[in-house]
């Protein structure tokens, strides 16, 4: 088999610049309809999370807050309830949380408050490490290499 032999890209002169896309076949936000991308429609956020007037406060949570699954999803959650419940099983910050479901990060708050009040999954504080490393610690490290 002979590999693929490899050609110039220009011959003297640049390429024509390709044409622009119809406008006709474009979606609002100005990307083609089949590109990969996908459309975000700000009705089906506003259904997910079932926001209202008056629905309660929001549970104090921020991005690097760790959400874990005290229990299964049950039958009567949300889709996107059950795909957080069962990607909680370990610990999981809620940036990752929201990258993983591909939703903003104020509708993975919404849904997270609602299982946090269902007692469906618990939130803690991230783990926070010393600033200054143990001085016994730091010791045995240095007569360790100096045995060495």
């Amino acid at each position: 088999m002979t590999p693929p032999r490899r050609q110039r890209r220009y011959t003297g002169e640049p390429p024509p610049p390709p044409p622009p896309p119809p406008l006709q076949d474009s979606t609002p936000d100005g990307h083609a309809p089949g590109d990969g991308r996908k459309e975000k429609n700000p009705e089906r956020l506003y259904v997910l999370t079932g926001a209202g007037p008056g629905d309660g406060e929001r549970a104090p949570i921020d991005l690097v807050t760790l959400i874990i699954a005290r229990a299964e999803p049950p039958p009567s959650a949300a889709p996107e309830q059950t795909a957080l419940l069962r990607i909680c099983e370990a610990p999981l910050s809620v940036a990752e949380i929201s990258a993983y479901l591909n939703l903003p990060f104020s509708v993975v708050t919404v849904l997270l408050t609602d299982l946090l009040a269902a007692e469906l999954a618990q939130a803690r504080a991230p783990l926070v490490t010393q600033a200054r490393a143990d001085r016994s610690l730091l010791e045995a490290v240095m007569h360790g290499l100096q045995r060495l």
